[in-house]
């Protein structure tokens, strides 16, 4: 399993359960097996190779972490180039910091 892990600064703090619930909205469509009208390409590539998402805020400064895990390191590639095309909105003052993948060499749970 690979994970793609990027780091955005300057969002707005009192939109972040708006854009959250946007998040879910098509996570949920996809899973329906549909995409919602006007969704972006890159959101199908994306339903293709992600297996799992998880978002990290701060909600005192606007600051996240998204992390997407895929089976392989050819989706994660995929996934990478996907959401690389998909730039914040130029007015939303929202800027990607860093990107990083990784294996994931241990994923456990406990309780």
């Amino acid at each position: 399993m690979y994970a793609r892990v990027a780091r955005f600064e300057g969002g707005d703090p009192s939109k972040i359960d708006e854009q959250a619930d946007e998040m879910r909205r098509q996570m949920q469509a996809s899973r329906e097996g549909g995409l919602p009208e006007g969704a972006q390409q890159e959101v199908r590539t994306l339903m293709e190779t992600v297996t799992r998402f998880i978002e990290l805020v701060d909600r005192e400064t606007g600051a996240s972490l998204g992390i997407s895990f895929s089976e392989t390191e050819e989706d994660v590639r995929r996934a990478d180039e996907a959401l690389n095309a998909m730039s914040p909105p130029d007015d939303s003052g929202i800027r990607r910091t860093s990107v990083e993948i990784y294996e994931v060499v241990l994923d456990e749970s406990f309780g």
